[in-house]
């Protein structure tokens, strides 16, 4: 159900604003808060899950209380711009648990990982296995000194 096939309506929009907020929610919390009874809001939740609109419902971990206070930024370059080395890459860098979003970039910088590691140390380590994974032209790392906004939640003024 992506917005170009139904237009999400308001109560739809009121049920994804209080789940990006509360994903906890109970069922007949949640309905009470857009205006709905429990089934028909249930019925709507689904939907917006089996429609992929809603991905999953998780827990949001704080990386600092759990060791994992260090957050890097990795710009990669690439003189390879082949489906083939895209898909190794990919590959691979799925394979790293510390990297938290990986993303194909336009511009000067080809791809761009968000990296969440307990220190420099383990960082070096995430690198060297990095670089070797594949081979790449420019690998540069950004280290995050201050985290000053950081939210799952969409605008969802836009729909």
């Amino acid at each position: 159900m992506s917005v170009s096939d139904k237009k999400l309506d308001t109560i739809d929009r009121r049920i994804l604003a209080a789940l990006q907020g509360r994903a906890d929610l109970s069922m007949s919390d949640l309905a009470a808060q857009v205006g709905l009874s429990t089934t028909p809001c249930w019925r709507r939740v689904k939907a917006l899950e089996e429609a992929g609109v809603i991905r999953a419902r998780v827990a949001l971990l704080d990386p600092v209380q759990i060791g994992l206070g260090t957050t890097v930024f990795v710009a990669v370059r690439t003189a390879h711009h082949t489906a083939d080395w895209l898909g190794r890459f990919a590959d691979a860098v799925r394979q790293f648990p510390e990297v938290v979003e990986f993303y194909r970039m336009s511009g000067e910088i080809d791809y761009m990982l968000k990296v969440v590691v307990p220190d420099i140390p383990a960082f070096d380590q995430f690198y060297k296995r990095l670089i070797a994974s594949v081979d790449m032209t420019d690998v540069s790392s950004s280290f995050a000194m201050e985290e000053i906004k950081n939210t799952t939640e969409l605008p969802l003024d836009y729909l």
